[in-house]
């Protein structure tokens, strides 16, 4: 069987004397996993104690940690759960450590949206299957 490799996408970041390096963006799965793994350990918990609550192994909960396993949303889920949270106050958390990573784009404008037209940001358009709105 052939090895699948991930690609990431990687974002222009400019070094000192006008040099420009790629910086690789983070993965979901991996920024999902440290912010599990610092609730956890938040809360004085082991892996057996929260993997027992969440209903899976201590094994599985770690390789999710370390963003090895990207968990279902059913998962992810029962894993909040387990930690004190819900999915929504969770995907924020995540979604704030990705915009702390965020950097922005070579050769874009920043553009601002209305309200409504900001929401709409990584969603897919209306009636398309692989066109999303991206924030500069």
């Amino acid at each position: 069987m052939a090895e699948q490799t991930s690609r990431r996408p990687s974002r222009l970041r400019a070094l000192p004397g006008g040099r420009e390096d790629r910086e690789p963006e983070p993965l979901w799965r991996e920024v999902l996993g440290r912010r599990l793994r610092a609730l956890r350990l938040n809360q004085r918990e082991t892996l057996a104690e929260t993997a027992a609550r969440a209903g899976v192994s201590p094994q599985y909960l770690s390789e999710v940690e370390r963003g090895r396993k990207e968990p279902s949303s059913e998962m992810i889920a029962a894993l909040a759960g387990a930690l004190g949270t819900d999915l929504f106050g969770l995907t924020e958390q995540v979604i704030d450590e990705l915009r702390s990573h965020r950097l922005p784009l070579r050769g874009t404008s920043n553009i601002s949206l209305p309200a409504h037209r900001a929401s709409n940001i990584g969603r897919p358009v209306h009636g398309t299957s692989n066109v999303v709105l991206r924030a500069a």
